[in-house]
């Protein structure tokens, strides 16, 4: 041995002498032949094979003369002189003897204010000589702590990326190799890691991640809240490899960080967002490491749980399909950390960043699925936070909260979740959004299984049916969330909802007319439809007449107070005109509400909505209100008490529209034959007076809707009346030969006409004849109307009044028809009469 360190002696003074000239060279001025020197020093050592023991001799003789190198002038100079200090580095059986000379060096060159190396590539060698340093020398670099720290603090902020991740590599294996040591100034790279986190390179910010693992697991865990927070960030980056960099640290930490029981609240949460990530890998490694961390605790706190262990291995009832059942352990970790993990959840889906609230929504049900009934303890602050995330503008967020509210009606008992939920419903917190807690009872209700549903059916049904609920807001999103919850007690419960069919229907009724959306009406009339199928009803028909009865009761409960502004006249509306014939069963409890809602003194929109509803009834009276035939039995009533005092004139416009609605409604009456003609003339001292006031309305809708009205009352009793009754109505008529609208002018010719033709024996035209006289005057001054069409009518009409008197017609005819701007009309009635049997001429 002593003659072979002799040898390898000998051969390093050998070496060494031969390479004096260079290492004088390395003094000269001259930049080349500093660089000359450089090399052939590097071809006469590194280069040559030497032995490593003739190595570690000549490394030490040169040591100081190559680090003086590394702050030449000259670029490349430098870099050969990192080279060869390298070189030695990986070949010299005791490396660490250079530390007291190569770490004083590199400090000063990398570890200042500013880095004096300018070049960015050199600045990579020397970081690359440095880790290289740590691989070989190991703990022998502990005393050279500081020196190692103030380095990487300034090299992980180095402009150059690929110094970046060297210099985080280099962290990394230097908190492996000293970690006794390392701990101690571990909080010092946080800083420069976390400036640098979120690099533009994607490989940056891997290696940045991989270091602050390092760092934190080998440091004293104080900075754990100062690197959170960034690394959440990360769980939302573009580049899959930075998430799972993640995923595995968190994973490392939950596995071995020293002090990972404190910070517990903390990880979970990290590495359970990777379980959603939509790269499988990243969520098959999650959901990996997740697995070893849950076996882990459960084996540390195996007596702790020991009398828990065969309840808890056995599954709940009623577990979702499909859905494999997290292990013990992790559920226990969840489940002891839920305290305070619901109130960073809270804290996370209220976040101004949308990937931040979706990702937090996706965490909630897979918390909720780990805590199963669990989640009882904290259900008024997940269902406040439910209730926020729900007004969320992203879809995402809300669909995936909804699959939590879910999972919450699986595990929670229907009695608790009752109880929060529908006080919630009944008096809604956020008055700009008090459809969230029905959006979430849907959800919940969506989730609790049918069995446990069944015996609060009918609590919940009435809770959706009570006015406060369901008829207090008009909002789409509102209706469209109460037909929700209907839906979900519909599929839910099928055939047991037969119980609170009545309270369904009140809802989907109520949904229709508070709605002007057609497709939520649409919507309303597909849930009515499935209310019929689960009860094995064959239509809609069906339905309203299983409840009409209690319907009509429920709207009579109010009445009294009925305005325009109240949803139980449209209520009435959805009811008649969707029952069909069978209103026409219930007519005698159906005419109470109407005479009650129509008295004169009530409020006047809500009577023009109520006339206008029963106009298109009477219209089709048969199919509707007549369908028994019961409705012509209150006919009279109704036309005395309801009809008739609405029709009485009072000032202003407001009355002079309910009048219009009234007359349409009486004109619907009057055609639809719901009335018959001995009725009608049993009423006819009451009703033409006013029919006749009303050809005198400002509107000539109302003018038009009288005239039509008097027109089918003379065709229906005309030849019933009194002479004198006839002889008042034709001078109204007469008026409306003037009207500005040529409609009303036309239905008042035809009235006439009709009126003439309504003349029995009982009127006597000689007795008569002065107002036979005036009508034919009147007539023939419009024979010779502007209007050809209205010249036309009139001929019409006067031709049926020369069957009257038309000795008279023939007088009048011949005293006008010179004075006529053409007496073509004239010569054409006078025609006619000739053209009349001698007999009645003669009359």
């Amino acid at each position: 041995m002593a003659a072979m360190a002799a040898g390898d002696e000998h051969a390093a003074s050998e070496v060494l002498r031969g390479l004096a000239r260079h290492l004088n060279c390395l003094n000269e001025d001259n930049k080349s032949t500093r660089k000359r020197a450089l090399e052939l020093i590097k071809r006469e050592t590194v280069d040559k094979g030497l032995s490593s023991s003739v190595l570690q001799e000549v490394f030490s003789a040169l040591l100081k003369s190559l680090l003086k190198c590394l702050s030449d002038p000259m670029e490349r100079c430098r870099e050969t002189a990192i080279t060869v200090i390298t070189e030695f580095i990986r070949c010299v059986p005791k490396p660490e003897e250079s530390l007291p000379y190569l770490m004083p060096c590199l400090a000063q060159r990398l570890g200042e204010k500013e880095i004096l190396e300018p070049a960015e590539e050199l600045r990579l060698s020397a970081v690359e000589m440095l880790t290289l340093s740590v691989e070989v020398c190991g703990k022998h670099l502990a005393p050279y702590l500081n020196e190692m720290m103030n380095i990487l603090q300034r090299t992980i902020g180095d402009p150059f990326p690929d110094v970046k991740r060297e210099s985080c590599k280099c962290a990394v294996k230097f908190a492996e190799c000293v970690p006794e040591h390392f701990h101690m100034q571990a909080e010092s790279l946080v800083k420069p890691l976390m400036q640098t986190i979120s690099h533009q390179h994607s490989r940056v910010r891997v290696s940045v991640i991989e270091a602050t693992g390092a760092v934190i697991q080998h440091g004293t865990g104080k900075n754990m809240d100062d690197v959170l927070s960034h690394l959440a960030q990360r769980l939302f980056d573009d580049s899959p490899q930075v998430r799972k960099a993640v995923t595995v640290v968190v994973g490392d930490w939950l596995l071995h960080m020293r002090d990972r029981y404190s910070y517990f609240h903390k990880l979970i949460p990290l590495l359970l967002s990777s379980i959603t990530d939509e790269i499988p890998e990243i969520r098959f490694l999650a959901a990996d490491l997740w697995k070893q961390a849950g076996a882990q605790w459960e084996k540390e706190n195996e007596d702790d749980i020991k009398d828990k262990m065969d309840f808890l291995l056995t599954p709940p009832p009623f577990y979702p399909a499909g859905v494999e059942r997290p292990g013990l352990g992790c559920r226990e970790l969840v489940v002891r950390n839920l305290g305070r993990l619901v109130p960073a959840i809270t804290h996370d889906l209220t976040d101004w960043l949308v990937p931040t609230r979706v990702r937090t929504s996706q965490l909630l049900s897979v918390l909720l699925l780990h805590t199963e009934d669990h989640s009882t303890q904290h259900l008024q602050p997940l269902l406040a936070t439910l209730y926020q995330a729900c007004t969320d503008t992203e879809k995402e967020v809300v669909s995936n909260c909804l699959a939590a509210a879910k999972l919450l009606g699986t595990f929670v008992p229907p009695v608790v979740f009752l109880k929060l939920l529908l006080d919630h419903v009944t008096t809604p917190s956020s008055s700009s959004h008090p459809w969230t807690p029905l959006m979430v009872l849907a959800a919940v209700l969506g989730g609790c299984p049918k069995p446990l549903l069944k015996p609060h059916l009918e609590q919940i049904a009435n809770t959706l049916a009570q006015p406060d609920v369901c008829q207090e807001y008009q909002q789409v999103m509102y209706l469209e969330q109460l037909l929700a919850c209907v839906d979900v007690l519909l599929h839910q419960c099928d055939s047991d909802c037969g119980s609170v069919s009545l309270q369904v229907l009140q809802v989907l009724i109520t949904v229709q007319s508070l709605s002007t959306e057609p497709h939520l009406i649409e919507k309303a009339l597909e849930s009515a439809q499935l209310l019929c199928k689960v009860q094995g009803l064959d239509s809609r028909m069906e339905l309203y007449r299983q409840h009409m009865g209690q319907l009509l009761d429920w709207l009579a409960a109010s009445v009294n107070t009925w305005s325009s502004y109240s949803p139980q006249r449209l209520q009435l509306n959805i009811i008649v005109i969707q029952s069909g014939p069978v209103i026409g069963e219930f007519v005698s409890q159906l005419m109470p509400l109407l005479r009650c809602s129509l008295q004169s003194d009530k409020d006047p929109e809500m009577r023009m909505s109520i006339f206008t509803m029963l106009a298109k009834l009477l219209l089709d009276a048969t199919n509707t209100l007549d369908s028994q035939g019961h409705f012509r039995e209150e006919s009279e009533k109704f036309l005395c008490n309801v009809l008739l005092p609405n029709l009485v004139w009072r000032a202003g416009r407001t009355a002079a529209a309910v009048r219009t609605s009234a007359l349409s409604c009486l004109l619907a009456l009057l055609h639809g034959g719901a009335i018959t003609p001995g009725q009608l003339l049993c009423l006819e001292e009451k009703l033409i007076p006013l029919v006749l006031s009303a050809l005198d309305e400002d509107s000539q809708m109302g003018r038009l809707l009288a005239c039509r009205s008097l027109s089918t009352t003379v065709r229906l009793i005309g030849t019933s009346l009194h002479p004198e009754a006839l002889n008042k109505i034709y001078p109204e008529l007469l008026k409306r030969l003037d009207d500005s609208s040529e409609e009303v002018r036309s239905v008042a010719l035809q009235a006439l006409g009709l009126w003439l033709t309504s003349l029995t024996k009982d009127y006597n035209p000689e007795f008569c004849t002065p107002h036979l006289q005036f009508l034919f005057q009147q007539l023939l001054l419009h024979l010779d109307d502007p209007d050809s069409s209205v010249q036309e009518q009139v001929l019409e009409v006067l031709k049926k009044g020369s069957l009257v008197h038309p000795t008279l017609l023939r007088r009048e005819v011949e005293a006008v028809r010179d004075q006529q701007r053409s007496p073509l009309y004239c010569d054409q009635l006078l025609q006619h009469i000739s053209s009349l049997p001698t007999e009645t001429t003669a009359e």
